[in-house]
């Protein structure tokens, strides 16, 4: 198959739409079921790109949970914990393999975010993983191959109508890459920069001691800005981004984005919030909005009367702003990466705030210095990586 046409574009007005092939070979993909459009097909490729990376780089199954052309969460395929498996809404006799914890782990990063995303995995889709995916809100998913449970649970989703996407695993690109932009071609070199171990030797701070594990998360996370909207910071704890950051003009405020995500994502993990009893029957994505908005200031709108009985079945005390601030700084271990080089100290002071101990950005800013002198007063670990993951 050398094309493969659309409904439409990025918009229904934009007629006609097609996905092909330049030099005339076959598309290195199989529509196994659904019609995926020109918005699931740019959050595909650039997902898998994503996925086969991480696991090329760290040697372990990947996945990622893609909306608009970014993550909203990545991860590595490491074995949950009980308080994941209850944030996550994992069932108890649930089977996890590896790649199924590596999905969950990726959509459990920003659940909000993930509603209707686009899912990639680094390995062939097993009956775990679509089983999971079977009860989220998604719409669509990549993967090298699927088995035959799987790709049968999976076309039981959106009344059959469920976008699973087949890629060859050995696809190379063409070296060089274009698009239109108001009529205007565009030429690049396809970034094939290799992101792994060795660019994080360059460490600049007084404390050196980057444990193995801060180093995947670096790799995490590095990986991760590559396929995201620039300006791009990313947040990552255990292998699993907790929270990203993407398309934002100023960098300090990218690095406040990603932190509140990277503090949602926390606070799920308070007492008060897995002690939450719901309503039988409620829907993960209201049971995920209720959450969001049970731990934001607008707390309210989830606890006055007559809303709170059809949320949940005993109101819940309220998590009050020092509850939350005390729990927050008992974050620790936390890395962050960001795509170019922090211009200021403030982008260091927001991310220790979020428990970050380890920083991976490019540096080459006039005030690296600074930078370097803000993270030495807070003892955290900083490599610069020299280079710059801009991706549009």
């Amino acid at each position: 198959m050398n094309e493969f046409e659309l409904k439409y574009g990025c918009n229904p007005n934009q007629k006609p739409a097609k996905i092909f092939m330049k030099d005339g070979s076959d598309l290195p993909i199989r529509v196994l079921n659904g019609r995926p459009g020109f918005i699931n097909f740019l959050d595909a490729f650039n997902s898998w790109q994503l996925v086969k990376e991480l696991k090329e780089a760290t040697g372990l199954p990947a996945a990622a949970s893609f909306k608009h052309v970014s993550p909203a969460g990545a991860a590595v395929g490491l074995p949950l914990s009980e308080t994941d498996k209850k944030i996550y809404f994992v069932a108890e006799d649930a089977e996890l393999s590896p790649i199924a914890c590596a999905y969950i782990r990726a959509r459990g990063a920003d659940r909000l975010c993930s509603y209707g995303d686009w899912a990639a995995l680094s390995d062939v889709c097993d009956a775990a993983t679509a089983a999971y995916l079977k009860d989220e809100v998604s719409d669509g998913i990549i993967a090298p191959g699927f088995t035959d449970e799987a790709l049968e649970i999976l076309k039981t989703k959106k009344k059959g109508g469920y976008n699973v996407v087949e890629i060859d695993p050995n696809y190379v690109p063409a070296e060089q890459e274009m698009k239109d932009v108001f009529g205007i071609t565009f030429e690049q070199g396809h970034n094939n920069f290799k992101i792994d171990a060795s660019l994080l030797e360059n460490i600049v701070t007084e404390n050196k001691e980057l444990t193995e594990q801060a180093k995947i998360d670096m790799i995490v996370a590095l990986i991760t800005l590559k396929y995201t909207q620039s300006n791009s910071v990313c947040y990552v704890k255990d292998g699993q981004a907790i929270g990203v950051g993407a398309g934002q003009q100023s960098r300090i405020h990218c690095t406040r984005l990603a932190g509140q995500k990277a503090d949602n994502w926390y606070l799920r993990q308070h007492e008060k919030v897995l002690g939450l009893q719901f309503v039988d029957g409620i829907r993960r994505p209201d049971r995920d909005n209720a959450i969001d908005i049970y731990t934001s200031d607008e707390y309210e709108d989830v606890l006055a009367e007559g809303t709170w009985q059809t949320i949940f079945k005993v109101k819940p005390e309220v998590l009050t702003a020092e509850e939350k601030k005390a729990w927050i700084a008992t974050q620790s271990g936390v890395t962050v990466g960001s795509d170019a080089f922090f211009p200021f100290g403030d982008n260091v002071e927001r991310a220790r705030k979020s428990g970050v101990q380890y920083i991976a950005e490019p540096g080459g800013s006039i005030r690296d210095d600074h930078v370097i002198m803000t993270a030495n007063k807070y003892g955290i670990v900083m490599a610069f990586t020299g280079m710059r993951l801009f991706h549009h």
